[in-house]
């Protein structure tokens, strides 16, 4: 294989822990968003956009991952790193939920600008921020257990979490 063949495939793998991470996140989040709105008539998002969404997600992870102030801390404990990562990515959560809406109400309203005053005057604060607080858990529980598997293997947690591989037969 070529090098690039190979790096692409490397990368390939890299991308869907993450993005398929955030494509079930996603759900979740426009399935409560779906019942908060329910009868408001919010358009619902579909499957397509939430896995749009979970790739571009998944993509700005291993982007993040590879700049240096990522990673902090690594001579501390792994809640350094845990609540330093969650920080980065809940903000760049939250811009991507806000660009989100932010989208739907530019093509209302004829023009971002006037887009984002029909946004901030018409949004549900309580929704947004719920969302977000779902988001928030949601990422916590993906950096925490990002950390874990870098502290301790692929290999060993995958054990610990899924119990021993069957041994090879030949």
């Amino acid at each position: 294989m070529s090098k690039f063949t190979e790096t692409l495939k490397k990368e390939f793998y890299e991308l869907i822990p993450p993005t398929l991470f955030f494509f079930i996140a996603l759900h979740i989040v426009a399935l409560i968003r779906a019942l908060i709105a329910k009868g408001s008539g919010i358009p619902l998002s579909s499957t397509a956009s939430i896995a749009i969404s979970a790739l571009i997600l998944g993509k700005s992870v291993l982007i993040a991952d590879m700049l240096p102030v990522i990673n902090r801390f690594p001579a501390r404990p792994l809640i350094y790193n845990v609540s330093w990562k969650t920080l980065i990515y809940l903000v760049m959560a939250g811009l991507i939920h806000y660009a989100e809406r932010l989208i739907d109400f530019a093509r209302e309203a004829g023009g971002l600008i006037a887009g984002n005053e029909k946004l901030l005057a018409e949004m549900v604060w309580p929704h947004f921020w719920a969302i977000q607080i779902l988001l928030f858990v949601l990422i916590v529980m993906y950096c925490t257990i990002s950390e874990l598997v870098h502290a301790i293997g692929e290999e060993k947690f995958r054990r610990m979490f899924f119990g021993p591989l069957p041994v090879p037969t030949t």
